[in-house]
């Protein structure tokens, strides 16, 4: 089975994504990390610096790859129905 770190691993891989890219990504879906941080998510699983990724860091990811390809969804609250009464 995948875990979360090797998930990110693949798509930075398969997207040719640097680090400043995916930090670039979660800014999208407001979550901030250090340049370290994400390393620490990078590093083999048997390097004493290693750190699992959480179910949190791909989700925010995935949302901000998605706000990344296709922008930002409009805000529905903003295009309230005007109709003459």
């Amino acid at each position: 089975m995948l875990s979360n770190n090797d998930i990110l691993k693949k798509l930075r891989v398969a997207l040719s994504l640097k680090n400043d890219d995916i930090i670039e990504i979660l800014k999208q879906a407001d979550f901030e990390i250090s340049k370290g941080a994400l390393g620490d998510l990078f590093r083999n699983e048997d390097h004493p610096g290693y750190v699992e990724a959480g179910d949190q860091i791909l989700r925010n990811f995935l949302n901000g790859l998605i706000i990344h390809k296709r922008g930002k969804l409009p805000n529905p609250k903003q295009n309230t129905d005007h109709r003459a009464e």
